[in-house]
């Protein structure tokens, strides 16, 4: 597995799960946009430094150098995983009409 594909999957994953979990789609639907947004920021951040992380500390071999490059390429996957993420988001995402109050 490359970091690219990781990237992907993470990313696909973490939209899957806000939208599909019971429990947590319905606290996920709750937030206001501005919230999403930083929320899904941070969890990607944060999946990205663990994959940096993991690979410097020699627990996984992605091909992620422990360098320049490596965190070049680092900041690329944290766009791939963006990306997948919004691609999902986008496919997946039902609008449901408003409901009456």
């Amino acid at each position: 597995m490359n970091a690219e594909l990781l990237s992907g999957i993470v990313g696909i994953a973490i939209s899957l799960a806000l939208s599909y979990i019971p429990g947590l789609r319905e606290r996920w639907n709750a937030l206001g946009g501005d919230y999403k947004r930083a929320i899904i920021g941070v969890l990607l951040v944060v999946a990205a430094g663990a994959v940096y992380g993991l690979s410097c500390a020699g627990w996984v071999d992605i091909g992620i150098s422990c360098d320049r490059e490596g965190l070049c390429a680092l900041l690329g996957n944290l766009v791939a995983a963006l990306v997948a993420n919004q691609s999902i988001y986008v496919l997946t995402h039902k609008e449901r009409p408003p409901t009456p109050f």
